[in-house]
């Protein structure tokens, strides 16, 4: 191990052995201001070594000016320079330390950008941590692609007529199409196809690609008509479906775990409605049509709009990728269940799934 004074004096290098020993001369000097012996440093665990093997260690630290004996007692003391090794090693391990915490970050932020670039894996994430931590069945839906706006497009040719089409939406939510062309494209019409449509639909939802749009696209798309066509449509359909709304669901067996929900009829029933990825989202709506915040709501028994859910509790919150374009965390479980609980985790997930929205907006 080596250190190099930072003040002016000579370089030093210490082997890891005689480096410890003096690290714990000055620890122990610190901690008790007396002259460190040769017994003290072998009761270091850390160290490992007979009395015998570290007065030789110290012999050598008093030759190279490290340690001084300041009487004829055999404990030791750091001189000047012990300290100014000590010193700088301490702030080289450091940096070494805030080195390896930077990119620790850095690697967390790569993480998070990466996992927000795949919304789907977040939310199912969610919904499952979601189901384990309460013990209930859980519903995470995903903001209506309908009511999002568009970041982004990218057109590449991924073999000879066919185009793929990547639709990046607010809170990087984002939608892949295949679009069929008649001929292979070269990269100077795919550059200029992306200019087009990057200029002409960025900041628009479906509802707002109108026949003003459309005319104009159409009327600077020269020999690609077509082509620009068929990519309109596909990403109107892809941003405007009323049926793409995903919902994500968790823990739909814990449903079992309750009496009162586990018999046959009554947990058929159930689960078939958390197959129905649509009615989830109708209830999901339903549920956000009475929030008026983002706050918590909870719908018991026969408040429920549902009536496979007249039996359950269902507690939902909202959570937020851009202003007004929000998606619903539903809890399922018993009336019994445990609100208290259910509340709290649910202002977890709706505080977690904001922050990394709004990180990734930022």
């Amino acid at each position: 191990m080596s250190a190099n004074n930072s003040k002016g004096s000579e370089f030093v290098e210490l082997d890891a052995r005689k480096m410890k020993i003096l690290q714990a001369i000055i620890q122990n000097y610190l901690e008790t201001g007396e002259p460190v012996g040769s017994r003290t440093i072998s009761k270091d665990p850390e160290l490992n070594l007979s009395s015998a093997t570290i007065r030789n260690e110290m012999a050598d630290l008093e030759e190279m000016g490290l340690i001084l004996q300041p009487h004829t007692s055999a404990g030791r003391i750091p001189s000047d320079k012990g300290y100014r090794l000590y010193v700088d090693n301490m702030i080289a391990e450091k940096e070494k330390d805030l080195a390896e915490r930077e990119k620790e970050v850095e690697d967390m932020k790569d993480f998070l950008n990466k996992k927000v670039d795949k919304v789907e894996e977040i939310l199912q994430g969610m919904a499952k941590m979601l189901a384990v931590n309460t013990n209930y069945a859980t519903m995470i839906s995903a903001p209506p692609a309908k009511l999002n706006r568009l970041k982004f497009i990218q057109l590449s040719q991924v073999e000879e007529g066919k185009i793929l089409c990547v639709i990046v939406m607010e809170g990087n939510i984002i939608k892949n199409k295949i679009i069929n062309v008649d001929a292979e494209l070269d990269s100077e019409t795919i550059l200029k196809l992306n200019i087009l449509c990057n200029t002409s639909l960025n900041g628009l939802t479906a509802q707002e690609i109108n026949l003003g749009i459309i005319s104009k696209m159409t009327g600077q798309a020269g020999e690609q008509v077509e082509v620009v066509k068929s990519i309109i449509e596909a990403i109107a359909e892809t941003i405007g479906d009323e049926e793409a709304y995903e919902v994500y669901t968790g823990g739909t067996t814990n449903i079992f775990k309750y009496p009162e929900l586990s018999g046959s009829e009554k947990a058929s029933e159930l689960i078939s409605t958390f197959e129905e990825k649509q009615l989830l989202a109708t209830l999901a709506d339903e549920n956000e049509s009475e929030n008026t915040g983002t706050g918590i709501q909870i719908y018991i028994g026969e408040e429920n709009h549902e009536q496979r859910l007249k039996d359950c509790s269902v507690v939902t919150a909202k959570y937020e990728i851009e202003e007004g374009v929000q998606g619903t965390i539903g809890i399922i479980g018993p009336k019994r269940m445990d609100y208290e609980k259910v509340v709290e985790a649910l202002k977890s997930v709706q505080t977690q799934l904001d922050n990394v929205f709004k990180k990734n907006k930022d």
